[in-house]
């Protein structure tokens, strides 16, 4: 099943491939499974799969049932022979204490390293560019984001893009705030679709896009952003992590980060589009 185009009655959430599967597995609430239900009845292709994946679940019960309720064998010792090595304590504490040291000596190398980093751009008053690994907070989980699912085929999104107003009313609705996929079009990008994603506390959007050559890129939306009024996250800012490029900013209590194998000039020049659709909204 390459899609699912639901788009149920109510403003309920769009059904995806894991709904059908926890239908099956007898994991969703009475009020989901009725919906669920209600959409295999018009799709018998659909509801075949997951009649096939219920047959399996019930072979499989079958077949493993009588082995987990089997004695256990007398002989079958309940827990490990305890034998007395007076050394192990010492050579426990040796090890540790090794380890302890030499993870203090690199963790003090990576210090140094970011506080060089750090005094480097306050040297150099609006430079927004930094070098790989300088990622954190929801830019960072941005990249990750970004690297887990731009590179699938069959399914890197949740919800298509044909769904696009099901897909806005959804994400909205679960951050707490409206929010609607940007048109690329006039930058050569055109929309996949979006995906709800967990955060550090709470959830966050990702739309994804691409163009005729078949380049990826994502935006990543957030609520998860620097308390601080003067932090620098709120200026345009450009970072890497591995092989991904992030622009990201905050701007109305959201942080919105976008994440690419492009150059730097690419992200700027679809991160301009973006940030502009979203002022004059």
């Amino acid at each position: 099943m390459d899609k699912i185009q639901l788009i149920p009655p109510g403003g309920t959430a769009p059904i995806t491939e894991a709904d059908l599967h926890a239908y099956a597995d007898q994991q969703l609430s009475t009020a989901r499974r009725a919906e669920i239900e209600q959409f295999l009845s018009s799709r018998p292709d659909e509801r075949r799969r997951v009649q096939d994946w219920q047959t399996q679940n019930q072979s499989l019960r079958h077949l493993l049932n009588p082995v987990l309720e089997e004695p256990l064998p007398l002989r079958l010792p309940l827990g490990p022979k305890s034998t007395a090595w007076p050394w192990r304590s010492l050579a426990a504490g040796l090890a540790i204490a090794v380890l302890s040291a030499g993870s203090a000596w690199v963790a003090r190398g990576f210090v140094d390293d970011g506080r060089s980093a750090r005094l480097a751009s306050n040297a150099q008053p609006g430079a927004v560019a930094y070098q790989g690994g300088d990622l954190s907070g929801f830019a960072l989980r941005a990249a990750v984001a970004h690297v887990v699912y731009s590179p699938d085929v069959r399914r890197p999104v949740e919800v298509d893009a044909d769904q696009e107003q099901q897909l806005a009313s959804w994400l909205s609705k679960r951050l707490g705030i409206e929010i609607k996929p940007p048109s690329l079009h006039a930058v050569g990008y055109e929309l996949i679709g979006g995906r709800l994603l967990p955060g550090d506390t709470g959830p966050v959007a990702q739309f994804m896009y691409h163009d005729s050559t078949g380049q990826r890129l994502t935006l990543y939306v957030s609520r998860e952003i620097p308390k601080a009024a003067d932090s620098p996250e709120t200026a345009f800012r450009f970072g890497t992590d591995g092989p991904v490029n992030v622009f990201y900013w905050v701007d109305k209590n959201l942080g919105y980060a976008i994440s690419g194998g492009s150059h730097r000039a690419e992200l700027t020049r679809v991160a301009t589009e973006v940030y502009r659709q979203l002022n004059d909204s």
